[in-house]
């Protein structure tokens, strides 16, 4: 079946970094677009990055533009997000999955606080 777990988040200061890491099994990664989103306290989803199957093209939202960078693995069915200059605000639980099947791990908090 189907698996996404995500791991690599915690606590971290204003202006510090997290990599997060999603890895995937019970479907061929290599040919799927992924993404990374992220809720919240009381939000809604907000979609963070996307990356294509091979990782050519990255796409991101602007509240996180210049700041992280969505990467991927094939080989290892891995995807990552480095996440640099972190701001209170991006305190949320965030997710990967695949936007167009609706499909998304357990999530992982990120908390930025001092």
């Amino acid at each position: 079946q189907v698996q996404l777990v995500e791991s690599g988040g915690g606590l971290v200061q204003p202006g510090g970094s997290l990599r997060l890491s999603c890895a995937a099994s019970g479907f061929t990664f290599s040919s799927n677009d992924m993404s990374w989103v992220r809720q919240a306290p009381g939000k809604g989803l907000e979609w963070v990055s996307s990356i294509n199957s091979g990782g050519g093209t990255t796409t991101y939202a602007d509240s996180v533009k210049g700041r992280f960078t969505i990467s991927r693995d094939n080989a290892k069915n891995t995807l990552y997000l480095q996440m640099n200059s972190l701001k209170p605000e991006d305190t949320a639980v965030y997710y990967c999955g695949r936007l167009s099947a609706n499909l998304w791990g357990q999530g992982t908090q990120v908390t930025v606080s001092s």
